[in-house]
């Protein structure tokens, strides 16, 4: 951070930190002044292959090449999507933060057994179908706010260089052909099993992989599949077929981002076999391949079991978001540290939406107070304490970021702002409230005007000052949202309500009830009131001009 106190102008200025829309179908760009980053800790990133945190150095000097499993289109993304894209997401914004030009490639795999199935119980077509999901997939993960990739290859779309890459591996001995099919040897590549803790035993058999008597080892998958009648399939030299599930990966990461590359990603469960069988193929048609650093995000749990399509336990991100506002569940998805399994509850979720309607309703107050002296000379420095608060949560925010993204410590650590910015508010209104009575007072003199006037000018760059750190960081975590703040408390409130099953006008018949019983001095059924409303997850305040009313935790 600079030592010299910035001017108010230039504090104020962070008041307005929004990412900016680009285009339709994108999302907004992380836009932070590179000085930010200078004295940020070197990056350090837990490998999966060597179930250490590694210091990550790219490849090539300033770029970085990443690459992430994407879904299969067949049916509405769940939480645990949402988990593995908002966690790659935080990845590649920060990367992006440090200056580095990523490339970052996530796949769609529009191709595929369960594609195939659900098309035909549809009477759909598989590119019909597997585009609708698409797009449905793109509406979800532009509400949780996650940048779009630099590619999104369609397995589809890469047909020619998958058999080029099958080519290759059947020529170096590590694949074989049998009826139309093609199979990975397993045999025939010593370093299979090189993920640690993957067990050699037969668990894992038939695992999205048709066990075939044909094959010389059942542990061997196929990399090419004959086609059936009814099917979609294209031309190869082995016969119309279509791609193995494994093959797609290998051949589109080659192709975008060369035999070597920084970063691949995914949830845990894809470690074995989808993983496993890429770094074989990879390595089998090229030896020099290389990921630098695998990286994998852990479950989400529903009632203490992976949630996920196949076991009917799962939650859609759209299911989700009717009831919690988006930039909530993002806010829930990044409270628990990537690697790490997390539980999902509504409890869990109604604490992340108050804790941002918290942080979003601390900023808009802010900015309703500092834009009323927009217009004026203020030239007191920023008071250094809170200068020195802001320098320390910098800096502590970056070493808690560039230590495998620990973002649990990240969100804990806005808190302290936070506070710092409602007390400065207090303080700025006893102030100005003490400057408007000194005003009718003619006889006050100027210089007993003078320290409150000045201690006031403090708390509005105080406030200033600590508004455009939390702004700029929330940014960087993609949680500054793209509208106003008071739209998006509005938003919040909505949902809140709904929530509770209420509309504006029961409950706004409730709260003049309430004020009658106490009006009434019925005290027990004001009480009442409010605590069944806070039940509902409906806190109410009396204020000065009235009683009012905000999110919370259901008691």
């Amino acid at each position: 951070m600079a030592e010299n106190t910035p001017p108010l102008a230039t504090l104020l200025s962070g008041l307005t930190v929004a990412e900016d829309t680009a285009e339709a179908t994108a999302l907004p760009s992380v836009s932070v002044p590179t000085s930010e980053a200078e004295g940020a800790p070197p990056l350090k990133l837990f490998n999966s292959m060597t179930k250490k945190k590694e210091l990550f150095v790219p490849h090539v000097e300033g770029k970085v090449k990443m690459y992430v499993c994407g879904v299969t289109p067949y049916d509405l993304s769940h939480a645990g999507h949402g988990r593995a894209y908002v966690a790659f997401d935080v990845l590649y914004r920060y990367l992006k933060f440090l200056g580095y030009d990523v490339t970052y490639v996530r796949n769609f795999t529009d191709i595929d057994d369960k594609i195939i199935e659900r098309a035909n119980q549809n009477g759909e077509d598989i590119t019909s179908l597997s585009s609708r999901f698409i797009k449905e997939f793109h509406a979800d993960v532009k509400k949780l706010q996650c940048l779009p990739p630099t590619l999104e290859p369609r397995v589809t779309g890469h047909i020619k260089h998958i058999i080029e890459f099958i080519t290759k591996i059947i020529k170096n001995d590590k694949g074989y052909v049998v009826e139309g099919n093609v199979y990975f040897s397993v045999d025939s590549f010593p370093e299979y099993y090189s993920f640690p803790g993957t067990y050699q035993d037969d668990n894992h058999d038939g695992s999205r992989v048709a066990v075939d008597p044909n094959k010389r080892n059942r542990k061997d998958f196929a990399l090419w599949k004959a086609g059936k009648v009814g099917e979609k399939s294209w031309e190869s030299p082995w016969g119309d077929g279509r791609p193995g599930w494994h093959i797609e990966c290998s051949a589109m990461s080659d192709c975008y981002l060369g035999h070597v590359f920084d970063i691949h990603g995914g949830g845990r469960d894809l470690i074995f076999p989808h993983h496993e069988n890429e770094l074989a193929q990879s390595r089998a048609a090229y030896p020099e391949s290389e990921v630098k650093c695998w990286m994998h995000n852990g479950f989400i749990n529903n009632a203490d079991k992976k949630m996920s399509k196949s076991d009917n336990n799962f939650f859609t991100i759209r299911d989700i978001i009717t009831w919690y506002h988006p930039l909530a569940l993002r806010f829930f998805l990044m409270r628990t540290h990537y690697r790490t399994d997390m539980n999902y509850s509504d409890k869990a979720l109604e604490i992340a939406s108050d804790r941002v309607y918290y942080i979003y309703l601390t900023l808009y107050d802010c900015d309703e107070t500092v834009s009323l002296y927009r217009e004026k000379n203020i030239s007191v420095p920023v008071p250094a304490e809170v200068q020195t608060l802001v320098d320390d949560h910098h800096k502590a925010f970056l070493e808690s970021i560039s230590d495998d993204l620990r973002t649990t410590d990240v969100l804990d650590g806005f808190m302290e702002l936070l506070k710092a910015i409602n007390s400065n508010l207090n303080d700025s209104k006893k102030l100005q409230q003490k400057l408007e009575q000194q005003k009718k007072k003619q006889e006050q003199k100027k210089q007993q005007q003078q320290k409150p006037q000045e201690q006031l000018e403090g708390h509005i760059q105080a406030l200033a000052a600590l508004s455009a750190e939390i702004k700029s960081k929330l940014s960087i975590l993609g949680l500054m949202p793209p509208s106003a703040l008071a739209e998006v408390l509005e938003e919040l409130k909505a949902k809140a309500m709904k929530r509770a099953g209420l509309t504006e006008e029961s409950l706004r018949e409730q709260i003049e009830q309430r004020v009658a019983a106490r009006n009434n001095k019925q005290f027990d059924v004001s009480d009442q009131i409010r605590k069944d409303l806070a039940g509902k997850g409906i806190a109410l305040m009396d204020e000065p001009h009235g009683t009012v009313w905000r999110p919370c935790e259901r008691e």
